[in-house]
């Protein structure tokens, strides 16, 4: 395949690639997203699940000029959304390949996920029927509320991007309150300024969720302890000026901190808590932050290495010790479209895609 690239990164002397879907056209069937690959094949044995479905929606619906394939995707991934939801807003997560849910509906993770994906749809998608079926979606698990601290952050983030384009969706402005509840703020320590004892996956989402409810429903103790948790995170995270994330067996307060193996999820994670902040405060540090992000997949890691593959277009599933995982799994690819779309933010500025909003 030919890549086509942007710029070189500022100061940096690489290349950053525009975000291609090609691998996630080939882990896409007429169902839904496969969740697993060994190398650039799909695994249908291991089926589908809503939490990568719903991030799938998430990078089609940020699209500013889709393609009509983008749209395709955008398309049955919220056919399947729609589909996992029951009467009550929960949502089923595992999809067997055989077209049977093997789970009961539930308020986990995958509910935050589900929001957050059709928040983003209802918000920004070009086509007026997405848009509205991704907003009757949305309303109906809003009113659902998880105890689950990151399964709250998902769904503000999802929630946000409702409010941003319709500042009165009543669903959207609870669910991101009572977001910032759970999540709540850090205490006094100033070697673990976090609402948690144990840092574990995608943690920027819950900075990135406190400084948005700061910021949309005017509460500056939550805008301040979003970017103190943020600061704190990007610092601890950043080793000889790259970027060097917690490894997925995390990190408990007092104990010792492992450096392998590293996800793409937590770079993503990352990448957009530090894109929402460059764009409330104009901090150089966050843009700083983006540009590290995006680096990460291009080599400024802990081993030089490379983190996507640009025969495919697909992301490598985790950075180990002694080299890239080479499986490109959903997750994984998700991770570096969502990266690469803040490239600009990678550089002076940031670009924020307009929203839309049904009546």
């Amino acid at each position: 395949m030919t890549v086509r690239t942007a710029v070189a990164a500022p100061g940096t002397g690489r290349t950053v690639p525009v975000p291609t879907f090609e691998h996630l056209v080939r882990l896409t069937d007429d169902t839904g997203l496969f969740e697993h690959a060994r190398h650039a094949t799909a695994r249908r044995e291991h089926g589908y699940c809503t939490d990568d479905v719903a991030r799938g929606l998430v990078v089609t619906s940020r699209e500013a000029a889709p393609t009509a394939e983008v749209l395709r995707l955008a398309e049955c991934y919220l056919t399947f959304l729609t589909h996992a939801q029951d009467a009550n807003g929960a949502f089923h997560n595992r999809l067997a390949f055989h077209r049977q849910w093997t789970d009961q509906p539930g308020l986990g993770d995958w509910w935050g996920r589900a929001l957050w994906g059709l928040g983003t749809a209802a918000a920004r998608c070009p086509v007026p029927w997405i848009r509205h079926e991704a907003l009757l979606a949305f309303n109906r698990g809003a009113w659902c509320r998880a105890t689950a601290p990151r399964s709250m952050a998902f769904a503000a983030l999802g929630a946000a991007e409702v409010l941003r384009a319709d500042p009165g969706n009543e669903p959207a402005a609870g669910l991101l309150a009572d977001a910032g509840a759970v999540i709540g703020h850090p205490g006094s320590d100033p070697g673990w300024p976090w609402p948690e004892q144990r840092l574990t996956y995608a943690n920027a989402a819950l900075a990135e969720a406190l400084i948005i409810s700061g910021d949309l429903l005017d509460d500056p103790p939550d805008l301040t302890a979003g970017l103190r948790m943020l600061t704190w995170l990007l610092r601890i995270q950043t080793r000889d000026n790259h970027l060097s994330v917690l490894p997925s067996s995390g990190w408990q307060s007092g104990g010792p901190r492992l450096r392998h193996d590293q996800q793409p999820i937590e770079v993503a994670a990352l990448a957009d808590a530090c894109a929402t902040a460059a764009a409330l405060t104009g901090d150089h540090v966050w843009h700083t932050g983006v540009r590290q992000c995006v680096d990460w997949f291009l080599g400024a890691n802990d081993i030089g290495e490379v983190m996507w593959d640009p025969a495919t277009g697909g992301g490598y599933d985790g950075l180990t010790l002694h080299g890239p995982n080479l499986n490109q799994g959903a997750e994984s690819t998700l991770a570096l479209i969502s990266t690469l779309q803040h490239r600009s933010a990678a550089g002076a500025g940031v670009v924020v895609s307009p929203a839309r909003m049904v009546p």
